[in-house]
């Protein structure tokens, strides 16, 4: 799972902010104008990894700063959500759809000076699916039977069974040199890690012996906030070029009615949810779940958050997935239909839950909301904050939890209500059967038709509480261009932002 676990203690220097104000230039700035390969490009972020291995749990933020630009997979997943190849030259896939034939771009290196080879790529898959793996792909891997490699330049993949997103799977896997480890990386991307200052920043170097075409800007550093108003003041006072993730609408008027800013709204895919324990009482009541669902009038809960901006979605599946279906009605806000449905279910006198919270915004306020809505149907919640570590442990890990806040970045990634392992613990046999079967699928058209029955299921069930889709808006310095705008699956690729 990539989820927001990534919250570091950072301190906003006010005094180097003034003196960037008093110098009366922007960080990084091209002193002789117009565009500069040799600048350096000042992001902003919330997101601070935990390490520097996506198999170990390092968060969004590993995610957001490394994937693309230091690591790269043999297929890239674009901003528009495509599939293509990267350090793969081919794929082949055999007649009866259990056999990929993989053909790696010639010429490549790790930033250690190593040759990339099949054996690279066998080591690196081999790492996501290994024991101790804490990568949420690992269950997407389950069919591989087989991993081998003929010679230097081509792998071959054996499946047990069917699997359609073999490729859209891959893209998530970074293929790692010798050298890399969970603190150190060893990738083939445009940059080298040069320096992560933990609860401060992490910088990058373009890499001159990249394979591919050189990136545009010289060095991008990271800094890391822990207070989005922190975060907001950085960017006016020029401390930083670009946020990658508004997280307050209050803060863009200062933005929008400023020239020397730019907002765009991208695509997101991630979701905040009130995730249950449906394995334990009385969560593991459908009745139950459904009740606290049709208490919580989302539309109000995204406005307070939001504003304008933001998607209500009645499923796990936002609208860039192939097999979205509009599924808000189903569980409906009705305060009265909640009483209705808590008495069916023997809690006509409400119950009492924890609710585990995450101590970075919005959850915070999320929690309050509900805490407040759930109360006028008899249902009290004691609210549990919790850092992000902390969340990791008690929640994903040794799933102790009643209930908690979350939100999930994926797209695709539906498909978790269909292992009863995953934390939140769904356990619905046809959900199963139709996640398998989409899978083995042969074509795109029975995959999606089955995804849509799992989203019908999943909300006919409540599985979850879907509050709201996050919009996804940046705003950087108005002589910023070439950066993403699409949070498609926190990752943002820095290698095209130049500086005016």
């Amino acid at each position: 799972m990539s989820t927001r676990l990534n919250k570091s203690l950072v301190a906003l220097s006010a005094v180097a902010a003034s003196a960037l104000v008093l110098a009366g230039c922007s960080a990084g700035g091209d002193a002789a104008g117009g565009a500069s390969e040799d600048a350096t490009i000042y992001i902003g972020s919330l997101y601070e990894p935990q390490n520097l291995s996506n198999t170990q749990g390092g968060g969004q933020g590993v995610t957001e700063a490394l994937n693309g630009n230091v690591y790269e997979g043999l297929f890239r997943l674009t901003d528009d959500g495509d599939v293509e190849p990267l350090l793969a030259e081919s794929s082949e896939l055999s007649e009866d759809g259990l056999t990929y034939t993989i053909t790696l771009r010639e010429g490549v290196e790790f930033h250690s000076g190593a040759p990339l080879t099949s054996a690279d790529v066998k080591a690196s898959v081999e790492a996501v699916i290994a024991e101790d793996s804490k990568s949420a792909r690992k269950s997407s891997f389950g069919p591989i039977a087989e991993i081998s490699t003929p010679d230097d330049q081509t792998v071959v993949f054996d499946l047990s069974e069917r699997s359609i997103s073999f490729l859209y799977n891959l893209t998530y896997v970074w293929i790692t040199g010798p050298d890399a480890s969970v603190d150190a990386t060893d990738g083939t991307g445009p940059y080298t890690l040069d320096e992560w200052r933990q609860g401060s920043t992490l910088t990058l170097l373009r890499w001159d012996d990249y394979w591919g075409e050189a990136a545009s800007n010289a060095e991008v550093v990271f800094t890391y906030f822990t207070d989005a108003t922190a975060e907001n003041n950085a960017l006016l006072s020029g401390e930083v070029d670009l946020v990658t993730s508004i997280q307050n609408p209050d803060s863009l008027a200062q933005f929008e009615d400023n020239a020397d800013f730019t907002v765009s709204e991208g695509t997101s895919t991630t979701k905040e949810l009130l995730a249950f324990n449906d394995r334990v009482a009385p969560f593991d009541d459908p009745l139950v779940r459904k009740a606290v669902y049709s208490a919580i009038d989302t539309e109000q809960l995204l406005t307070s958050i939001w504003g304008d901006y933001g998607t209500l979605i009645g499923s796990m599946v936002p609208p860039t997935d192939p097999w979205y279906v509009d599924l808000t009605d189903v569980n409906p806000y009705d305060p009265e239909l909640s009483l209705e449905l808590l008495d069916a279910a023997g809690y006509a006198d409400g119950f009492t839950f924890t609710l585990d919270t995450p101590n970075y915004d919005p959850h915070p306020v999320v929690a309050e909301f509900l805490q407040a809505q759930l109360a006028e149907v008899g249902i009290t919640v004691e609210i549990n904050t919790i850092s992000a570590d902390e969340w990791y442990t008690k929640i994903f890990a040794e799933r102790d939890f009643e209930a908690t806040l979350q939100e999930h970045v994926n797209d695709r990634d539906v498909v978790w209500y269909g292992n009863p392992d995953f934390y939140w613990g769904y356990d619905n046999a046809d959900v199963q059967q139709w996640v398998a079967e989409a899978e083995q699928a042969e074509t795109v058209e029975q995959q999606t038709e089955l995804l849509v029955e799992v989203n019908r299921q999943i909300a006919e069930d409540a599985a979850s509480v879907w509050l709201y889709l996050y919009p996804q808006i940046v705003v950087a310095d108005s002589d910023l261009s070439g950066y993403p705008v699409n949070g498609l699956n926190s990752q943002f690729f820095v290698y095209d932002i130049v500086k005016d």
